[in-house]
């Protein structure tokens, strides 16, 4: 063999033994929701998508900064145009999706959330290449207990049965296509009234209770 060519091989695999194997690229994760998902009333790093993330760093998990498509007061049918105008999505290696509050606040019918819900997660699906195991979907937290409903005059008895309602919904389609559910309604209804888990507007949560929603999530098998 000739000299240089010993050289050049001799130098190409120092290179590439110095470089060692080549990073893993971050995973890529879209949060669809409505004002739980955006935050309301609570700093970028406090929203929960944000906190789920910094919890799977720890773990040794790259994800990248979520891509999140949420306004707060939004309905099933809402996120739907929202999504409609982000296309295209693309593909996704995670997806979150917390969706149907506005749903109950706004006295919406229940077999229209179901249709709209089912809807929804199967798109979901399909973004995260067709694989349900890759998509987690929350239950609707009981804002009933919020100092927020209190001060409003509506029935919050009334409001816990129709959150439960919904909920029911949102289980059964969501294991249904196989996702996972992560039921965060108890630790609202157990926190939710508690001055330190909420935003200053009384109803969104603050950071802490964001963190105990993560906590459940990362419990998820």
């Amino acid at each position: 063999m000739r000299p240089w060519l010993s050289l050049v091989l001799a130098m190409s695999l120092a290179v590439s033994l110095s470089a060692g194997p080549v990073a893993a690229k971050p995973l890529r994760y879209l949060a669809l929701g409505d004002s739980y998902t955006i935050g309301e009333g609570v700093p970028e790093y406090s929203r929960w998508p944000e906190q789920w993330c910094k919890a799977l760093r720890r773990q040794g998990v790259e994800i990248a900064t979520p891509k999140i498509i949420a306004r707060t007061g939004w309905t099933t049918d809402e996120l739907a145009t929202a999504m409609n105008a982000a296309e295209p999505l693309g593909h996704w290696d995670r997806i979150s999706l917390s969706i149907g509050v506005n749903n109950q606040y706004r006295g919406r019918d229940l077999g229209n959330y179901r249709a709209e819900f089912s809807a929804l997660l199967v798109r979901a699906v399909k973004l995260a290449d067709g694989l349900a195991a890759h998509v987690w979907v929350l239950s609707i937290p009981d804002w009933g207990v919020t100092p927020f409903a209190r001060s409003s005059g509506r029935d919050r008895a009334l409001i816990a049965r129709e959150i439960d309602r919904f909920n029911a919904v949102n289980r059964e389609v969501a294991l249904e296509h196989g996702a996972h559910w992560i039921d965060i309604t108890p630790v609202s209804r157990q926190h939710g009234a508690e001055e330190r888990m909420l935003a200053d507007d009384g109803l969104h949560p603050s950071g802490a209770m964001y963190a105990l929603w993560v906590q459940r999530m990362m419990a998820s098998p």
